[in-house]
């Protein structure tokens, strides 16, 4: 993983807790977590989605995130996160990376993958950061129209 980050402000900030995201996010997918993976998003969440126009909330997204772990069955999902490049600026922060989402089998074989862009914004709340933007996407070939799932 590449991290790449800078601070706007003089006021020192916990790498970790920037990072906890990100590690959240791939251990609470991995584990099929509902409560751990939403609990890195803010309540008034606002994600532009690559699979669904908007989700505006945290209920939707719950929803969201709910079907689609009872969709994998026993399979599971490996994420992993690449190039990942971090802004602060006071309580704010804004993250870029590049996710890869592999599916694998009970005996842990790969079964399948696809990656996508991602960006963050983050907030600082009562202490802890929460993500209250999220947006995925991914380049559209010109010719075909068809997303590219592969970089």
């Amino acid at each position: 993983m590449i991290l790449k980050v800078t601070t706007l402000v003089n006021k020192p900030i916990s790498m970790k807790e920037i990072e906890s995201l990100f590690d959240t996010y791939k251990t609470s997918v991995l584990r099929k977590d509902l409560d751990a993976f939403l609990s890195i998003f803010d309540d008034d969440v606002r994600i532009f989605d690559m699979w669904e126009w908007t989700y505006d909330g945290l209920t939707p997204w719950r929803k969201m995130a709910s079907d689609w772990f009872s969709s994998l069955g026993t399979e599971q999902v490996v994420v992993t996160f690449d190039d990942i490049r971090i802004r602060v600026a006071g309580e704010m922060a804004v993250a870029t990376a590049y996710a890869r989402f592999a599916a694998v089998s009970e005996k842990g074989e790969e079964l399948r993958h696809l990656q996508n862009r991602l960006t963050w914004v983050a907030e600082k709340k009562e202490g802890a950061w929460k993500i209250v933007h999220e947006h995925t996407s991914g380049p559209v070939d010109g010719e075909t129209m068809k997303v590219q799932l592969q970089r």
